[in-house]
């Protein structure tokens, strides 16, 4: 599907895991390489690794056509800086946007339904929902892009873009509970490995 960016934020500490996120063991590669992976196989014509802590250790695991790391100096500030530093790289021709963060592992075909499914109905915001939740991936289309670049940790990140635009979302209802699985803390991610027999 061309026209699709997407944004991997792993800039963070993982204070509450203990280790690096991106560089944890799934499915028999890192974390970061299989988000990439799923991103890429899901139809993103693009993926941007933005990198902050321990950036020298993941960056080797950053790699592939169409994906290329950026650093965020600001990976202290909130994961804002992490989004808006992703989309200055953003190519300003795609169609759609897609946020994920590497702590939230999403397998190809999750992330091709969210992309698909925005693409046919030419939305605005889509997102998933599982169990009257809404998850992960977001895919946003490019025409937002200025309110995204304008977001900040005091007005709650996407969280004002999706206040803004509330009644034009595209819902899709996922039978998977992966859209909502977030690695925190490592007892998070043993259950998570042992669920998803990763």
């Amino acid at each position: 599907m061309p026209g699709v960016s997407a944004i991997l934020t792993a800039a963070g500490e993982s204070t509450r895991m203990g280790r690096p996120k991106p560089l944890l063991p799934w499915l028999g590669v890192t974390l970061v390489e299989y988000q990439v992976r799923s991103l890429i196989e899901g139809g993103a014509s693009e993926v941007i690794v933005v990198l902050g802590h321990a950036a020298g250790d993941v960056s080797p695991y950053v790699k592939g056509t169409g994906v290329r790391a950026v650093l965020n100096p600001d990976y202290l500030r909130g994961r804002t800086t992490s989004i808006k530093a992703g989309l200055a790289a953003v190519d300003p021709s795609v169609e759609a946007i897609v946020l994920l963060a590497v702590d939230q592992p999403r397998t190809p075909a999750i992330v091709s339904r969210m992309i698909s499914t925005h693409l046919d109905k030419d939305a605005l915001i889509t997102a998933p929902r599982y169990g009257g939740r809404g998850g992960h991936p977001i895919v946003f289309a490019s025409s937002l892009r200025g309110e995204l670049e304008a977001i900040s940790e005091e007005t709650e990140g996407i969280r004002a873009v999706f206040r803004k635009h509330q009644d034009e979302v595209n819902e899709v209802q996922v039978d998977d509970p992966m859209v909502q699985l977030d690695l925190n803390t490592f007892d998070d991610y043993e259950r998570a490995r042992e669920t998803y027999g990763a």
